[in-house]
């Protein structure tokens, strides 16, 4: 338990969710009092600060490595603060079943021994092993170590995450992924559908045997695909499936970004960053921590080495956010919901915890950002977590 005293603070701006004057008292690590006031400036935006459920890694920080550690995890959760990101799932991707449990130990060890990764960290989001081997769809997951589902090897990995693995990612196209599918949402985890090669009707079983969510939609695809059917089609179309999209400016164009929410609606869209360790480095070329080969070029784009296929993601949250805003064509609000409260239901995280909404009672959980007109770019302020100012720029 955190035994640090919690500071007074009053954060005043527009509010993210009806952009009206709002200043916000916190006391106790909490919401006590939400005021109304016009006279408030109205020069920046407040909202729940925002939660980003699939990060492999940020700042060199890398929870994949070899010889990954709770501090590592710990000290990734901390370089997201001046991103705005107040809870975020470790994302451990597929390797060996030792080497994943290693990352898995990691995260759990964060959760137990640090108190602001305890509470940055809502979750474990596992990627794999149990996707399409094909090129394409495996992305830059290692072939050698793709592998059918195993409800054991499920069993082994949230023993070892002391129940905090919240997404598990996985295609459909495997015999038995419908028992599979069905076993892990009985544990209360969400199924997601991503880096797959399913027909329609397997991705169908998958959504009747409980899937519930999909995973970075668009990316994680062949090349080239039949023009119809396909598993986009298929996914898009399936309003029972909530989906992430990685809105970076290079994972999906802007058409695709409006098309896309389009097809979702706002309350099926969830934005991630998908960043990995190498997120925020010099360009240049790097082994990823699997040995793959990769080029993060000045844009911010990384990608499998001599390929065309992108191999994770380099760019913060706050930039998928404001490209939402302009290429999707949504509101700030809306923008902000895909981030705070679309995330927050989908993982069935508690409305106390201060990652839904705001209002009083619940954990001050905040980010207070700009947006430039002239741009739309999206700028940082100040990061509350738990009722305590963890960035300020």
């Amino acid at each position: 338990m955190d035994a640090r005293p919690y500071p007074h603070l009053a954060l005043e701006g527009r509010s993210a969710e009806d952009g009206l004057p709002i200043r916000l008292i916190v006391d106790g690590g909490h919401i006590t009092a939400i005021e109304r006031d016009g006279a408030i400036d109205t020069g920046s935006w407040i909202s729940v600060g925002w939660s980003d459920i699939q990060v492999n890694g940020y700042a060199g920080f890398d929870p994949n490595g070899e010889g990954a550690t709770g501090a590592a995890v710990a000290d990734m959760a901390r370089s997201l603060w001046p991103e705005g990101v107040t809870g975020s799932c470790v994302t451990i991707c597929t390797e060996s079943e030792p080497r994943m449990l290693e990352g898995i130990r990691a995260a759990a060890d964060a959760w137990e021994t640090d108190p602001d990764a305890a509470a940055s960290l809502i979750g474990i989001h596992v990627e794999g092993p149990h996707i399409s081997a094909e090129d394409g769809p495996r992305g830059a997951h290692p072939l050698r170590h793709i592998r059918p589902p195993d409800i054991a090897e499920y069993r082994r990995w949230q023993a070892a995450a002391g129940g905090r693995i919240k997404i598990i990612t996985l295609s459909p196209e495997y015999p038995g992924a419908v028992d599979y599918i069905r076993a892990i949402v009985a544990d209360g985890v969400v199924a997601s559908v991503g880096h797959t090669s399913a027909t329609g009707d397997q991705i169908l079983a998958a959504v009747d045997a409980g899937a519930s969510w999909s995973t970075h939609l668009g990316n994680g695809a062949h090349g080239m695909i039949r023009r119809h059917p396909n598993y986009i089609w298929d996914q898009l179309a399936e309003d029972r499936l909530s989906a992430g999209f990685i809105f970076d400016g290079h994972h999906l164009p802007p058409a695709v970004m409006r098309s896309v929410v389009r097809a979702k609606g706002v309350e099926r869209t969830v934005l991630v960053s998908d960043a990995v360790a190498l997120a925020g480095m010099p360009p240049g070329e790097y082994r990823m921590f699997d040995g793959t080969e990769v080029v993060l070029d000045a844009t911010g784009r990384l990608a499998l080495k001599d390929t065309p296929f992108l191999a994770g993601a380099a760019i913060p949250l706050p930039v998928c956010v404001a490209n939402a805003i302009r290429h999707a064509g949504i509101t700030v609000a809306d923008a902000v919901r895909t981030v705070t409260a679309n995330p927050s239901r989908l993982l069935g995280l508690p409305t106390v915890d201060g990652r839904e909404t705001m209002r009083t009672g619940v954990r001050a959980n905040l980010v207070q950002f700009r947006r430039q007109e002239a741009t739309g770019d999206i700028e940082v302020v100040r990061t509350v977590l738990a009722g305590r100012v963890v960035f300020e720029g």
